[in-house]
């Protein structure tokens, strides 16, 4: 039993109990990331061309640093 006057209990919306989100979610995020913001966003094992990909790879490197853990195309 909890006073009246006690404060309420934290709450959080990461803590309701989902599931994980479904690739057909995640499609919609993407697309959704694209049309609004101009973002796409494109798994990095997608990229059939090699040369794209590794440029890519490259891009994200020089912004955001190396991976941690995920695998190492051409290494």
């Amino acid at each position: 039993m909890r006073l009246p006057t006690a404060p309420a209990l934290p709450r959080c919306s990461l803590d309701i109990g989902r599931s994980p989100t479904s690739e057909a979610e995640l499609n919609a995020m993407r697309a959704a990331a694209w049309h609004r913001q101009g973002v796409a966003v494109i798994p990095i094992d997608e990229i059939t061309d090699p040369w794209l990909r590794q440029a890519l790879t490259n891009e994200a490197n020089r912004r955001w640093g190396r991976r941690q853990g995920g695998p190492a195309h051409g290494r």
